[in-house]
């Protein structure tokens, strides 16, 4: 998947917000809170950086498609070992698996105030 791609899968979710920081790395939030990174550190050090569940660090890992994210591996992100390490259609449920699982995690309030609820 391309950046632009990337970039452009990441903000058609809902309440998705983009800003630039961390030597030009491109991150993706939802509620304030992060779910993708892409571009700058992210492609220096590899591919994208993104959340994902329990079950799907431990098999993306053990499949050689990614390793633990640097910086955030404890909080179960992975980076891919290259950008087109995933098919897009895959790559696309795990970005929306990821701001699923940050957007569960924001109160009622902020849920309901960015129209997820």
């Amino acid at each position: 998947m391309t950046p632009k791609a990337f970039e452009t899968r990441c903000l058609r979710l809902p309440a998705v917000t983009k800003v630039v920081q961390w030597e030009g790395t491109s991150v993706f939030k939802v509620g304030g809170k992060m779910f993708a990174l892409g571009g700058g550190f992210a492609a220096r050090s590899g591919g994208y950086m993104f959340k994902v569940s329990n079950m799907a660090y431990a098999m993306l890992i053990e499949h050689g498609l990614a390793r633990p994210a640097p910086y955030l591996a404890r909080a179960k992100w992975v980076q891919l070992v290259g950008n087109n390490a995933l098919p897009d259609a895959e790559l696309t449920a795990y970005l929306a698996q990821a701001h699923a699982m940050v957007a569960t995690k924001l109160t009622r309030k902020s849920r309901k105030a960015l129209g997820l609820d």
